[in-house]
């Protein structure tokens, strides 16, 4: 139910979103479920609303939509959020109390879509072009983003300046993000009977001096652009043991580092593996899993340097991971600008107060405006 609206009733003509009430039009996303791997219904809606609007190119990739100003401006704005939640816990659907909506998406990112949206409908001469990025599967594994898959049908159709990612961030400007990198610590051991263990070696009882180094890590404070990155080290995942009457030859710990952009992937994995050299022997290894590189601020773009200014907003750095990452690998400035709390993403008691939503779009509204 949205607000008393609700879209099986026949209140909301199928294939129509509300106009005229930007909250309104957040329940009503937030009220089509769309976790991931299952968001064509939404980008369904999406696609039919946006092509009643002549000023708008319509591009539509797999479950990733892409709508576009032509007008031969001297700058393209790219304005990107993704469509999938996480899966509901017990909060499915909206449900507004005052100025406040409860539900799966709210914050994550749902009211940044609909920012998106009523803006790509109403701007309809910007004083720059702008590329609005509708995109599948952010929530799960990198392989599966469609934000890369539309980077591997139509990479054209994501070239910009400039880029903001409508992730949230309370109205402030959260600026590049930190890289983050998981690897598996594995140490080698010998078996033997639990009853005779020193004719063997306890993999597991190795870890110990892995996992102290980790909890004892004090992570570089770095200052990028003005941003104050924090970095991070912990542990992750365990895994050891052949049977309860066997010592163990073997245990792996899986560990996430989170890197501040003054570093690129390579640095931090000489980084890690450094770290971890001293506790290492011939039998162990040490390997990188998963890589996610940094992006730098970029915060000496004029766009992204008249949004702040002309708003007065707050900046800070980004100490998650998002795809700003993708966009400042290509060269383009990007940054994480939204309504909602990031805090609240995923939780049962995910939010998105009315205050949020019109802030966020009162500042991009100007920007698309009046920027100079």
């Amino acid at each position: 139910m949205t607000n008393g609206v609700d879209p099986s009733s026949g209140e909301l003509p199928t294939g129509e979103l509300p106009t005229g009430d930007l909250f309104l039009l957040t329940a009503a996303l937030v009220d089509v479920a769309s976790v991931s791997h299952n968001e064509r219904e939404l980008v369904d809606l999406l696609e039919s609303d946006l092509r009643r609007h002549a000023h708008l190119a319509i591009d539509r990739i797999g479950d990733n939509l892409v709508a576009r100003t032509q007008l031969g401006r001297d700058r393209r704005l790219v304005l990107g959020g993704h469509t999938d939640t996480v899966p509901p816990n017990g909060n499915a659907g909206a449900r507004i109390e005052g100025d406040r909506m409860y539900g799966v998406g709210t914050t994550d990112m749902k009211g940044g879509i609909a920012t998106m949206l009523e803006l790509a409908r109403a701007v309809t001469e910007p004083v720059v072009d702008v590329t609005y990025v509708f995109y599948a599967r952010e929530e799960v594994e990198i392989e599966h983003s469609g934000l890369r898959e539309i980077d591997a049908e139509r990479p054209e159709l994501l070239q910009g300046d400039v880029a903001l990612l409508g992730e949230p961030t309370l109205g402030a400007v959260e600026a590049g993000c930190q890289g983050t990198l998981r690897f598996e610590v594995t140490l080698g051991g010998a078996r033997a009977h639990t009853a005779r263990p020193w004719m063997g070696r306890n993999a597991i009882h190795r870890l110990s001096g892995i996992l102290d180094v980790v909890s004892g890590f004090e992570g570089r404070r770095p200052v990028v652009e003005g941003c104050e990155y924090r970095e991070s080290l912990q542990a992750v995942f365990v895994e050891g043991g052949v049977a309860g009457n066997v010592v163990p030859d073997r245990a792996m710990l899986r560990v996430n580092y989170r890197f501040a952009p003054d570093r690129d992937p390579d640095a931090a994995e000489s980084f890690v593996r450094e770290l971890m050299a001293p506790l290492l022997t011939d039998s162990d290894t040490i390997e990188v899993v998963d890589c996610s590189p940094a992006a730098r601020p970029g915060l000496g773009d004029p766009l992204l340097q008249s949004l702040i200014d002309r708003n007065g907003l707050e900046v800070r750095a980004k100490l998650g991971w998002t795809d700003v990452a993708f966009f400042s690998q290509r060269g383009v400035p990007a940054s994480n600008f939204g309504p909602g709390d990031a805090t609240l993403a995923h939780t049962s008691g995910e939010y998105l107060e009315r205050a949020w939503l019109l802030g966020t779009h009162a500042a991009l509204l100007d920007l698309l405006t009046a920027a100079s």
